[in-house]
């Protein structure tokens, strides 16, 4: 359905095509990773750069997307201390295993322009001006 999608993507005259990386659904359970079938992003940006577009990687950890929880993993709601989107050490700990297990992924796959793949841009968090103001000093460290 991919290869469909991303030519009628350039048909239509896009240059790029993003996509959100889930973290609730790649790592379900704690550091058990699922990147099977419609999960496999790296497929995915192969694909994009075989249809002739560039990629833009939105990979959360926090992505919103009106998904529930934000498409954060519920266990992390289970981490004792963890306040998540904040400056707290046991949430950014779990951030950036994900991050980095993701971001390296990609650097493997040379997925990044500057290594010859598609990807021009990459997002991390999303929508994060909305809550600022509720976690003060912490949301803006």
């Amino acid at each position: 359905m991919w290869l469909d999608l991303i030519q009628k993507a350039k048909d239509g005259g896009l240059d790029a095509v993003e996509t959100y990386i889930f973290w609730k659904v790649h790592e379900p359970i704690r550091r058990q990773y699922n990147f099977e079938g419609n999960l496999d992003f790296v497929k995915f940006f192969k694909l994009v750069q075989e249809g002739g577009l560039y990629g833009i990687l939105r990979l959360g950890p926090y992505v919103c997307a009106e998904w529930n929880y934000g498409g954060f993993p519920v266990w992390l709601n289970n981490i004792e201390g963890i306040e998540l989107r904040t400056d707290n050490e046991i949430y950014k700990n779990e951030m950036r295993i994900f991050v980095t297990n993701m971001v390296d992924m990609c650097k493997e796959a040379k997925l990044f322009t500057s290594q010859g793949g598609p990807i021009i841009l990459a997002q991390i968090e999303n929508e994060y001006g909305n809550i600022l103001w509720a976690y003060k000093d912490k949301g803006v460290a």
